[in-house]
């Protein structure tokens, strides 16, 4: 039996008198870790705040999941989609499908989720000229299991979740799914490394290249708030996710990334974009240091305004469906918008 979740929040703030360079420093803030023992709180406290003080600590048991955890396929990076098709897949039908084309002839499957009570076949003229409302965007990126070009296999893990009724009511939004090539990734950087350390390359794979021109064009042709562009990404996309928030601080509002690994080195270009990352402590696919040193090198650099890591205990690679199975997930995400 897998030991209960601990949720552990620490209250933080710097003793070393660096008044007024992010807000851990001039007020005190909260970072919520999900740590698997004590032995983990002392790592993080000794060497991921090295210039903040821990003011307490507060931890309280809730409840554990068990669900799929395990990844037979390494290489892969996620589970094999389904290919089982059911009356339950109608949600399917809400993500449009969409195809992103360039002048120089490349082109980028995705689908788009319209939020609830447009056609999902409407166009950005009919969008705009419904009620003068905006709406946030989310991006979405996928795993490494989903690559390819059927437009489909990018709604296996996630999708679901964003299309449910409720949060479609309650979180009205545009949400898109774009897929990667089967030749390429997100990011050109392999990831079961201990560390990405210095890792992630200088200029954006084609694929990622394609998908920040998309969302670009998707916020000047469909009724998008420009303040509230979010990206999300599991595996593969959690190493997109922290990639594209890196090279588009300006873009995004928030960034939620799950079970994938940074470049610590990186650290600093993230300030003013708050994250939530989350990883399982037994991963095998990518080792979970990818996230704590993530974690590290950001509070290190004084990450503000928020930073949140949430650490599953003996969970492997597939943290993902708890993730986005919480609706304090998109309560969280929502709620944040540029200045």
């Amino acid at each position: 039996m897998n030991p209960p979740n601990v949720r552990i929040m620490f209250n933080v703030n710097s003793h070393l008198g660096f008044e007024g360079t992010f807000d851990v420093i001039t007020r005190l803030s909260t970072f919520h870790f999900r740590l698997f023992d004590s032995c983990l709180y002392r790592l993080l406290k000794s060497f991921a705040f090295g210039a903040m003080a821990i003011a307490c600590c507060n931890a309280e048991e809730i409840p554990s999941t068990s669900q799929g955890d395990t990844v037979k396929d390494s290489v892969a990076l996620d589970a094999s989609p389904k290919t089982a098709k059911s009356d339950k897949e109608d949600w399917r039908n809400l993500f449009a499908a969409k195809q992103f084309r360039q002048a120089e002839g490349k082109t980028l499957p995705y689908r788009l989720l319209v939020p609830d009570g447009f056609p999902n076949s409407a166009t950005g003229d009919d969008l705009s000229r419904k009620d003068g409302q905006l709406y946030p965007l989310v991006l979405f990126l996928h795993g490494a299991g989903e690559r390819g070009d059927d437009n489909e296999k990018q709604l296996v893990h996630g999708a679901e979740e964003f299309a449910k009724a409720s949060r479609r009511e309650k979180h009205p939004a545009f949400v898109v799914f774009p897929q990667c090539p089967a030749d390429e990734r997100w990011v050109e950087s392999d990831w079961n490394l201990q560390s990405g350390r210095g890792e992630f390359p200088p200029e954006p794979s084609g694929a990622m290249t394609l998908t920040l021109r998309l969302i670009d064009e998707l916020v000047t042709t469909l009724p998008v708030d420009p303040k509230r562009v979010y990206v999300t990404g599991l595996s593969m996309g959690g190493m997109g996710s922290w990639y594209a928030a890196a090279t588009r601080p300006e873009k995004f509002a928030a960034m939620l990334e799950v079970c994938g690994g940074g470049d610590p080195t990186w650290a600093e270009r993230y300030a003013g974009i708050p994250i939530w990352a989350f990883h399982g402590q037994a991963d095998s696919v990518v080792p979970v240091i990818r996230g704590r040193e993530m974690i590290q090198a950001l509070g290190e650099a004084g990450h503000w305004p928020e930073l949140r890591y949430s650490e599953y205990p003996g969970v492997g690679h597939n943290s993902w469906t708890q993730t986005f199975a919480r609706d304090d997930v998109y309560e969280w995400l929502f709620s944040h918008r540029k200045p």
